[in-house]
């Protein structure tokens, strides 16, 4: 198993990765955010793959993200499941700055993103009601409160994560019909993040660190140096959090995301043009043997 973890780089620099070495990898849909960086974990000779998704200088913006190709690299290089981190606003008051969320749901206010690895001569049509592995949210919500159990950190497992198109944050009108959707945090990232790792068959779930209450609270106007200076406060618990997920994650862990694209693919084989087939191979090849 290679856990694929997607990131900030302050928190991959801590982590305990020895022998790492970098893979430079060009993809059907680009290059990715960087290189992926390949490292052992610990004493548990476990392999991690890290991707910083805004690049190594946070250079690419939400919306500009190579989001297809981040997450076809690391199917590339061998991932089977994703952890990732997000820097979020709170919707809730009691979902404090520098709570720990671990979202089960996404609603998407995106507008301008390639949502899919398909659609250009082989049509798949995915469920996605549970956008996040189940199974990887109990994980790493219980990884995430061990790891920070004598921490002042709080955890909170479960909720709908709203991704916005960003890179400005929400109007005070936005901010408060999130509220009123029940919606719990807003963020810019975990679409189509998501959705692409559930097309690339990988088990995912997200650890988001909250850094303000977004601008519906009264007297409370979001600022780069609060987002700032809450995540880098977040950054000891979240990397405690990712620690405690991968060294206790189950080695032989197998789920339904795993084959969630049998059934899928509407369109004939023999109806997928040849340049088609060759750019998806990695992702649906075995459902398209002849």
């Amino acid at each position: 198993m290679t856990i694929g973890f997607i990131g900030g780089s302050g928190i991959y620099e801590s982590l305990p990765l020895s022998n790492t070495h970098e893979v430079t990898v060009e993809t059907p849909y680009g290059s990715p955010s960087a290189p992926v960086t390949l490292g052992e974990f610990g004493d548990t000779g476990r392999e991690v793959a890290f991707l910083p998704r805004h690049g190594p200088d946070h250079q690419h913006a939400p919306t500009n993200l190579p989001y297809r190709a981040n997450i076809y690299a690391l199917k590339q290089v061998g991932v089977s499941h994703i952890l990732a981190t997000n820097a979020v606003g709170s919707l809730r008051e009691e979902l404090s700055p520098r709570t720990l969320v671990v979202p089960d749901q996404i609603y998407d206010r995106t507008k301008h993103r390639d949502l899919s690895f398909f659609g250009d001569g082989i049509v798949v049509h995915q469920p996605f009601a549970q956008p996040y592995c189940p199974e990887m949210v109990d994980h790493l919500s219980d990884a995430a409160a061990a790891s920070n159990a004598d921490a002042d950190a709080d955890v909170s497992e479960g909720g709908t994560y709203v991704c916005i198109e960003g890179p400005q944050y929400s109007t005070k009108a936005e901010s408060e019909f999130y509220r009123e959707q029940g919606w719990d945090v807003v963020g810019m990232t975990a679409i189509p993040e998501a959705k692409l790792a559930r097309e690339a068959e990988m088990c995912y779930a997200t650890l988001a660190g909250v850094t303000d209450y977004d601008v519906w609270k009264e007297d409370h106007e979001v600022t780069l140096e609060e987002v700032l200076e809450n995540a880098s406060a977040n950054e000891a618990a979240i990397k405690a959090a990712i620690e405690e997920a991968i060294r206790t994650f189950p080695e032989d862990h197998e789920c339904s995301c795993h084959s969630s694209l049998e059934g899928t693919i509407n369109t004939p084989t023999e109806a997928i043009p040849d340049e088609t087939r060759e750019r998806v191979d990695l992702l649906v090849g075995e459902y398209l043997d002849d």
